[in-house]
Parts: structure tokens; sequence; C-alpha cells
């Protein structure tokens, strides 16, 4: 049996539906560009191979027209269950189970939708045209972010002027943040002091795992401070490198920031290895591993799997420290009982050597709360194989209106459900630490 699937085509006339094959052009129509509606060009697989250069550009063009409009949707969407579910905290994590995100990243968009949404309407429409996408219309939001409404909409009006005078290509982010960053001062040239003073208050620090045992340490500080920091660095990286150290610039930079935060002598760095660690992080290795008899099974908190010589490595550092932890010889996992409300600390200990971290989140193990898996007016036990690791956010969240949290702690098996008006929306999977064994 033959199935024709039928997509729509739009024109001015109106919508046709028609075979899917039709909807795209023969063989004989890619020697040059062909202007068809977007959902044909969408529709393409293999065809792409087909296309002429020319072809090639406009496909380009269809892409990044669908992805803003795609954007505009999603900003409105999220605004829309922002309004209707009140304003919760709790959105973010509902958003992230159908985006597919993680919690941080769904609340970043939420708050990018919101500001689209509130203070940027016609930045927003440029998305629905397909002129911006998020990432550009982005930069507008962070530039007019300590802006009241009044203003950034004035903004908002001027850039879009400006955009439609063709005065600098719309795609362009960098062009757009600095023409924006510009009508700010415009607009509100008093106030320039004030937003600088509330953006210094709002600096930070964050530690963003990446790939191949490394991570990246973000400041977001005052700019003076980070410039003169980065001058620093970059005197002493120069300084040994004329001194006839043979790692390149980048690596000593790296080498010498980290050798400062950890009040370590920077000449001493070979450049083999990392500067060591004077801080209290979780490595679990097992006892294979640091027999050197496999590489497999280590794991760093908050951050995952690490090969077993870089494992070793650590756990040889003079300044670490071992810990055994026993386990049950069948499933070993910790196991601890007690009838006590509050869990001990050495209860605690098993429960961060077992989770590692919350099965919700990367958060290590050892920076969340003890969590009664199973209420304690319910059962009365306090054990290990009733307690659980959760992040603050998450224990809270527990015990929110129509949401459920369930962990398995024998299995690693985490599932989240949120609330629905209509069919229920789950997400169940293994615990990001289990999964890794």
């Amino acid at each position: 049996m033959v199935v024709t699937t039928f997509i729509p085509l739009s024109s001015l006339s109106g919508v046709l539906f028609v075979p899917d094959k039709a909807a795209l052009p023969g063989p004989t129509c890619f020697d040059s560009p062909v202007m068809w509606s977007e959902q044909g060009w969408l529709g393409m697989r293999d065809q792409v191979s087909k296309l002429t250069a020319d072809g090639a550009v406009e496909a380009l063009g269809v892409a990044r027209r669908s992805r803003a409009r795609a954007d505009a949707l999603e900003a409105r969407a999220l605004a829309r269950l922002h309004e209707l579910r009140g304003g919760s905290r709790y959105v973010a994590d509902e958003a992230a189970l159908e985006l597919r995100v993680s919690r941080q990243v769904a609340q970043r968009r939420i708050d990018r939708a919101l500001a689209l949404v509130e203070r940027l309407p016609c930045t927003l429409a440029a998305m629905h045209d397909g002129e911006y996408e998020a990432y550009t219309a982005s930069k507008v939001v962070e530039v007019t972010e300590n802006l009241d409404t009044v203003l950034a909409r004035d903004v908002d009006a001027r850039l879009d002027e400006k955009v439609r005078e063709g005065l600098f290509a719309p795609g362009d982010a960098t062009q757009i943040r600095r023409a924006a960053r510009k009508l700010v001062q415009q607009v509100d040239p008093d106030g320039q002091a004030v937003r600088a003073r509330r953006a210094r208050a709002g600096r930070r620090v964050q530690l963003l795992p990446g790939e191949d045992c490394m991570s990246t340490l973000y400041m977001d500080l005052p700019a003076e401070v980070a410039a003169t920091a980065y001058a620093r660095i970059d005197r002493d990286a120069r300084a040994l490198r004329n001194g006839g150290d043979e790692r390149t610039l980048e690596q000593l930079r790296a080498d010498v920031a980290a050798a400062l935060l950890l009040g370590q002598p920077t000449a001493t760095q070979d450049g083999t290895s990392s500067p060591s660690v004077g801080a209290l992080v979780y490595l679990h290795m097992p006892v294979d591993t640091a027999l050197t008899m496999s590489d497999q099974g280590a794991e760093l908190s908050g951050y995952g799997p690490i090969p077993g010589p870089i494992a070793r490595e650590i756990a040889t550092n003079p300044g670490s420290i071992w810990r055994k932890v026993l386990t049950d010889p069948g499933s070993g996992v910790p196991v601890d009982i007690s009838r006590r409300r509050h869990p001990t600390q050495a209860m605690r200990e098993l429960i961060a050597a077992r989770d590692r971290e919350c099965p919700f989140c990367q958060r290590p193990a050892q920076r969340c709360d003890f969590d009664h898996l199973t209420e304690w007016q319910t059962c009365g036990e306090t054990s290990a194989r009733n307690g659980g690791a959760k992040c603050e956010h998450h224990h809270y969240l527990k015990d929110e209106p129509g949401w459920r949290l369930n962990y398995d702690p024998t299995t690693g098996t985490a599932t989240i459900t949120s609330p629905q008006d209509g069919p229920t929306r789950r997400r169940t999977g293994r615990s990001s630490s289990r999964d890794r064994h």
C-alpha cells in the first residue's frame, strides 16, 4: 500500500493541500533557485543535495526566518504560561519538561519572553516577521533590562525605526546591541550611574561543566575590575612565557588565573598538571580504578564521569583525603537505618556517596538537602533507604500542588510530573549519576 502525504502550500490566493512530492520542484528545477512556499522548503530532505549555490542560500534564509518565527511563538507561549500559572516560581520546571532543556535555561527563556512581550513589542514583532532570532533579540533585552518599562519601549521603538530605515543590518547582533546601548544613553542619560550600580549589584560567579574533564568558571564583574584582573593574569603569563615556559599563552593565562585563585605560586607550574585543589570536592572512584585495575566508574560530583587516569591524578594529589565507603555486597548501595527524624552526619555522607547528585539536576549531593522519600510522619523511618538528596529547589517543588517527584534509590530512577489542565506530562529517566555506570 502506498501512503501519500499532503502538505499545505500558501500563496496570496489561500492555502492548497497537495502531495508532498508534487510540492517540490522536479530535478530539472534545481539549476536555479525557485520560489515556492516555506512549507515546501522545510519539507525538503534529500532534495537539498541537488540545490544550486543560490538555492542553498535561499534555503538558509528560509531556515533563519522559520527559527525567528518559532522563537517569537515560544516567547508568547512562555509569557502566557507564566500568566496562567500566576507567576509561579516553578513555571520554569514545567516549561523545561516540554522544551527539553534545563530549568536554568528555561528560566532564562521565560525572563526574555516576559521582557519581549511586556517591554519590547517592536523587537518581538520583528522576530515574528522573521528578522530577529532569539539570540539577536536577547541583546536588546540585556541592554534595556535596567530601564523602566516606558523607557524600554521608547528604545524599542527607536531601534525598530533605525532598522526599518536600513541604517544597519537587522541580523547583526553586535550592531543591534551597540545601537540599543546608544539609544539607552540618549533616552536616560541621568540614569547611567544608577544602572551601573544596579548591574554591579548583580555580579556573580558561575561554574559551567564542559566536556572532556573541563569546566568554565564564569565571573560577571565590574568592567574595570575584570580588565585589571585580566591585565594581571596576562602580565604574569607573559613573564612566564618570556622566562622559557613552553606552555601556550592561553594555557599560561588559565593556569595563572587558577593559581591566583587557589593562592599558589604560578612559577612552580610545570605545564603538565593542573593546580592542586584547595577546596572541598567529591570524587567517587571504585577501588579497582584506584588500584589501576580499571579505568571505569570514576565520577566528579556536579560534573559527571571522568577517566580513571585523571581521577587517580586527583586522588594522589598531596592535598586529597581518602575515605572508604562500605556498601551492601549485593547492590553496592550504602545502607544505614535510624528511627530518628533528623539524619545523622554519617547518614548524610552515606547518601551523598550513593546519590552523588540531586536526581533532578546536577547539584552535588553534599550541597543538597536530606529528603524523606516517604514522609517521616507516615513511616517513621529516617534511613538511607528512605532518604535521598534533593537540592533546595526540588525539595520545595515536590510540595507544590500538582507536582510529583519520585525517586527510587535502588534503581536510580527519577520521575517528575508537572501540573496540567489536560493530559499529564511527565519525564522519567535514570538519575544521571546512575546512568553513567
